[in-house]
């Protein structure tokens, strides 16, 4: 049994098919060079299918913060901890809290979202050890994958909190500051968790503005706080006012199969 797992028993486990494995070394040799004319079409139209099911997934959640952090924290431990309560703050604010869907720092921010009332998403990733799904979750997809399932945890979200996590939280971390840095996306606010174990990063980027490989105004692009509170009412100041967010999003056409989900308010004060 894998330590996430045995730290989280409550989530399901669910075995990788052999479709499942082929599927994933297929993903692989997608990075491995070209491939044939027939071999590179076959791929577009999987990764139009990853975006499809995603797009059709998580059309009606409704305004999202996504959370992300590490799949390894432990039930109970202090990180997880805070996650869970901002999870909770995240929905009082009336926001759909959306995270990985996995076990750590994902399962306690869909944990916290759902005990305060609030919706709680999770875009999944299928790997070779199969991360399963938590089970705090209103509504999950799952992808094949990474770019897609990063893609689709940026696109519905107004804000964006970042807990303590490794290489993969890193990613999601800079994805989402270099495509505010670049405007690609409006200036979402990020929210870094964590002051004492993100030290480290946050000094690399007043070093690299030091070395004038960033601007000194993109330090203004994150925001680190050891405080739920603090964190909150930064995300009501850059995500709610400036956007004037509304409850009200798309309707759901039962003639397509669709399903909405129940969405709280959004609380501008």
């Amino acid at each position: 049994m894998s330590q996430n797992k045995a730290l989280h028993p409550a989530t399901k486990s669910k075995s990788v098919s052999k479709k499942d494995i082929v599927a994933l070394q297929r993903e692989k040799g997608f990075l491995e060079g070209p491939h044939s004319r027939t071999g590179e079409f076959m791929t577009i139209l999987r990764v139009l299918k990853d975006f499809i099911h995603g797009f059709r997934g998580l059309h009606f959640v409704g305004p999202c913060v996504t959370v992300f952090g590490s799949a390894r924290t432990s039930v109970g431990s202090r990180y997880y901890e805070l996650a869970r309560e901002m999870g909770a703050a995240i929905a009082q604010l009336g926001f759909t809290v959306m995270t990985g869907g996995g076990p750590g720092i994902m399962e306690a921010a869909n944990r916290g979202a759902r005990e305060a009332g609030g919706v709680s998403v999770g875009c999944n990733i299928k790997l070779p050890h199969e991360q399963s799904a938590n089970p705090y979750l209103d509504h999950e997809v799952t992808m094949h994958y990474f770019f897609v399932r990063k893609t689709l945890l940026i696109k519905y979200s107004y804000a964006f909190v970042v807990m303590p996590g490794g290489v993969g939280t890193l990613d999601e971390l800079f994805e989402a500051l270099t495509l505010i840095q670049t405007k690609k996306i409006e200036n979402f606010p990020i929210v870094i968790m964590g002051k004492e174990y993100w030290k480290n990063t946050l000094d690399m980027l007043e070093t690299m503005v030091t070395e004038r490989t960033i601007s000194p105004d993109d330090l203004d692009l994150v925001f680190a706080t050891d405080s739920v509170p603090e964190a909150i009412a930064y995300i009501r100041d850059r995500a709610i006012k400036p956007f004037g967010l509304k409850p009200a999003g798309p309707k759901s056409s039962p003639f397509l199969g669709e399903r909405g989900l129940c969405k709280q308010p959004i609380h501008p004060s």
